[in-house]
This record gives C-alpha cells, structure tokens and sequence, in this order.
C-alpha cells in the first residue's frame, strides 16, 4: 500500500528551536532567581532547549539553588563554580582579566566549552554582577548573544562592571515598564530595551486555605481586620508611612491588627540600624502596641496571607513586587502607590488602592475604606486573582521571553556549527 507524504510545513529562522543558557552565579534561590525557575520551567521544549550555568555550592554541599533548580524536569543543569563574587575583586583585577580568557577559572573556561559544544543561542542572566559580566564575556568568546535581566531599577549605585555588561548586551530586559524606562533614561539604546512582566503559577497558591491557625497563634480576633506587610525589612518598603497612615484612622474605624513579616536588610539603607527597632520605637510613640504584631522572618507566607484581609505595602519605586503577586493569588485586595511597576501589576481600583507617594492621608483615606468595606476587599481580592490566573502568568512570560531572543537572534548571524 502505498504510503501518502503529509506535507510538513518548513519551518522558518524565527521559528526554529532556541537554545539558551541561564546564568545563575548566585548560591541562595532570591526572588529573581524563581522569576527564572518560571522561565526555565515554561518555555516550551518544542520552541528552546534550555540549560542553565548554576552556582554549585560550597564544601561539597550543593547550593539552595542547585537544589531549586534541580526539580525542574529537561533542564540541561551544569553545576559551575563562578569564584568569588566580583565585589571583592579589585578592578584592576577585572581589567587585567579581560584581553584573555585564561586568566577566567578553569570552571568558565570549561563553561565557554560547553556553551560551543551546544551550540548556545542566547546568555541570560541578571543584573547581578557575575550573571551580567561573565554572561556578556561568555557570548563575546563563543557567538552567542546575552541577555542582561534588570530586576531592579537601573541607577547609579550599579557597579562599573554590571554598566559595561548592559551596554555590550544584545537586550536589556526589565521586570516592569518602569524598570525598562529606567534603563533607557540612563542612556541605554531604547531598541535594545525590552520589559516582561512577572507572573506567578496560580495553582500553587490556594485562597481558600484556612487562616485562623494563624489568627490564634497571633492571638488575633476573629472581629479585628487583618492587614499584613510581609517584605524584607527596609526603609523603601514604606514600613514607616504604613504605620503612621494607621495611626490617623478615625475612631469610628473597625478593629484591626497589622501584622508585620520580615527581618532586617541592612542593604536597604547601609549605616541606618535597624528597621525593626526603628518600627518598635515608632508604634510605641504612636501609642499602636496592641494594633502592630512584629513576627520576624516566617516560611509560612501563604498561611500568613490567608489570616490576612488586606495586602498593605506602600513601597515606593518597587520594580515588580512578587508579594503583590502572592497576595493576589491568595485572593486579597492591595493597598499600595502608584509608584514604579506597582501600577503596572496592581490595577488601580480594580485589584487595590493605589495613593501618591508622600501622601498619608491618601494612603490612611484607602486603608480606612477597606477597613470598613468588607464587599470591596472580596471585590477587589477576586479580580487580583483573576488578574494572576489569566494575565500575570508564566506562560505569557515564557512566551514573550522567546519573541525577545527571536528578536536579537534575528538581527545578526549566528553561529551555526560548534567550534573546535
């Protein structure tokens, strides 16, 4: 019997398979290194051949993001040692490095080896300095072409060598608008600026878990309205302004606790202390120690926000906050500013209360009105967690991850057979 040819369409250069190699230098598993994770986990095997260059640890213990990232089905994972961090190194140092690749370790030598082998398309990595300088180094030796992935706004306070890394990139990729316009306000060339909302897997989290194991604990009324604050604990947070916005609620205002998450970041305000004792003192002036619940660090963030009624975070310039994701998914209303990429994410009015940065009373009027309207905090909680399943999700972020590599790949040649 004969057999019929099905015609199978030819495929074109900006549909072919990619292969990309993530760079993850750093030991611990951050919030950018799990925007990452969602990347590797999305993308279609189909469309990218995925690999990812992982810090392996320390005294043969594997790195926590080793370990992460392990879990993560047809992942090409290689355990790389990336040396020290290149805060502590000289930029002499750095210089002297740089007209050849074998003063790099033998671990990137073997790295620009296997990146050949495999015929890498695209580098990508953060905006930290090893991911954005050596990623950029690697693409230069071998062809590929580099991503660098700013999770936080581009300014000043940014290293020589991570500036360099974004100027010698194929593609500036941001969190948020806000994030991509920063970069180009910096003189970056707006045609290689790109941003990539982040999104969050909506299945993980579920907004009908029961709260009140929480509440007991904390020793909270089932009559008091719970707002929380879970971050990192310095000053850009809005720790502050969130207290003194709750201490000119009026008297006729339900019962309410804030429960705040989190421990100290000196990195946030270097030679300021402590934020936490900062906090302490200003409750006890504002006379608030029964309203304010100071838990310290906790792993249990989603019990948390499911004793919660309200996601309250007045952080100013924030990129893309992950907690307003996971507070949405939970299916809790925002209270936030309409600053940096939180508009972006936090519709307003329609997933929270987005007020002007400086301005208390704005932000006391909408901790007030929620407060006080149960049918609006159940509004404005369910359309969040639509906003999560349906736009903020890892798959629209996997698919406009490729339509960026398709673009830079699309605009040179690249190399088509592994190197000797």
């Amino acid at each position: 019997m004969a057999v019929e040819r099905v015609a199978v369409p030819v495929q074109t250069s900006t549909e072919r398979r990619v292969r990309v190699m993530f760079m993850q230098s750093q030991s611990y598993f951050g919030s950018d290194s799990m925007m990452h994770s969602l990347l590797m986990r999305n993308y279609v095997r189909d469309l990218a051949d995925v690999h990812v260059a992982c810090n392996r640890g320390e005294h043969g213990q594997a790195s926590a993001s080793l370990r992460a990232l392990a879990q993560i089905p047809d992942l090409n994972l290689r355990p790389t040692n990336f040396g020290p961090t290149l805060h502590s190194m000289s930029r002499r140092a750095i210089v002297a490095g740089l007209p050849s690749a074998a003063t790099m370790s033998a671990d990137l030598l073997a790295l620009a080896a296997y990146i050949r082998r495999n015929r890498i398309d695209v580098i990508h990595g953060t905006e930290k300095p090893r991911d954005a300088f050596y990623g950029v180094i690697l693409a230069k030796l071998t062809g590929a072409k580099s991503v660098v992935h700013l999770h936080v706004k581009c300014d000043d306070w940014m290293s020589a060598k991570v500036r360099w890394a974004m100027a010698q990139a194929d593609a500036i990729v941001g969190v948020s608008r806000f994030v991509a316009e920063s970069a180009i306000g910096k003189g970056y060339a707006p045609s290689k600026v790109h941003w990539i909302l982040n999104g969050i897997e909506a299945g993980r989290w579920d907004p009908d878990l029961d709260g009140k194991p929480v509440r007991r604990e904390l020793g909270i009324g089932s009559d008091e309205v719970v707002l929380v604050i879970a971050a990192r604990m310095f000053h850009w947070k809005g720790h502050l302004s969130l207290v003194r916005a709750l201490a000119r609620l009026g008297r006729d205002t339900p019962r309410f606790r804030l429960v705040v998450v989190g421990e100290d970041d000196p990195r946030g305000a270097p030679g300021r202390g402590s934020l936490t004792a900062e906090l302490k003192a200003l409750v006890a002036e504002l006379g608030l120690e029964e309203k304010v619940t100071l838990t310290g660090f906790r792993s249990d963030i989603p019990r948390i926000l499911a004793a919660s009624d309200i996601y309250a975070m007045p952080t100013f310039e924030e990129p893309c906050a992950v907690a307003f994701l996971e507070a949405m998914a939970m299916r809790k209303p925002i209270v936030a500013l309409n600053s940096g990429g939180t508009p972006e994410i936090v519709e307003k009015d329609i997933c929270g209360l987005l007020s002007e940065p400086d301005d208390i009373e704005g932000l006391a009027a909408n901790l007030g009105r929620l407060i006080k309207d149960g049918d609006l905090r159940a509004r404005l909680g369910s359309a969040g967690r639509r906003r999560i399943e349906t736009v903020l999700t890892p798959r629209r972020m996997a698919e406009e991850g490729l339509k960026v590599y398709r673009q830079i790949l699309a605009a040179g040649p690249v190399r088509s057979q592994p190197a000797a």
